[in-house]
């Protein structure tokens, strides 16, 4: 009987030994697996404020694009504007006086 719970214990202590070995190499399969995962999630972050960054920058590019084709439509009116001034000038100035009269006319109407 010494003899088998001897040996009963001698297993149970090497069950314990190989379960702490066990446990270390579970834990250290998990820490890594930890590093490896915040390292993803550090890249995935970083790609996706790169991604963001050059999304605004080709918001910024679009919004000059169109800003200077507001900015040629409204020199193409004002050309325009010279042009027809230039060939019919009483005219022009018939028509600015007329909208000058009404806009005073309207403006005094308004202090009443």
């Amino acid at each position: 009987m010494r003899s088998n719970l001897s040996q009963a214990g001698g297993h149970v202590k090497q069950a314990a030994s190989d379960a702490g070995s066990a446990l270390r190499g579970a834990a250290s399969a998990a820490g890594e697996e930890l590093r490896v995962g915040k390292a993803n999630v550090k890249a995935d972050l970083a790609d996706g404020a790169l991604a963001g960054l050059a999304a605004a920058e080709n918001a910024g590019g679009a919004a000059r694009e169109q800003m200077d084709a507001l900015m040629d439509k409204g020199r193409d009116l004002v050309d325009s504007a010279a042009e027809l001034i230039r060939e019919r000038p009483l005219a022009s100035f018939g028509v600015a006086f007329a909208a000058g009269w009404i806009l005073a006319k309207l403006g005094r109407s308004g202090d009443k």
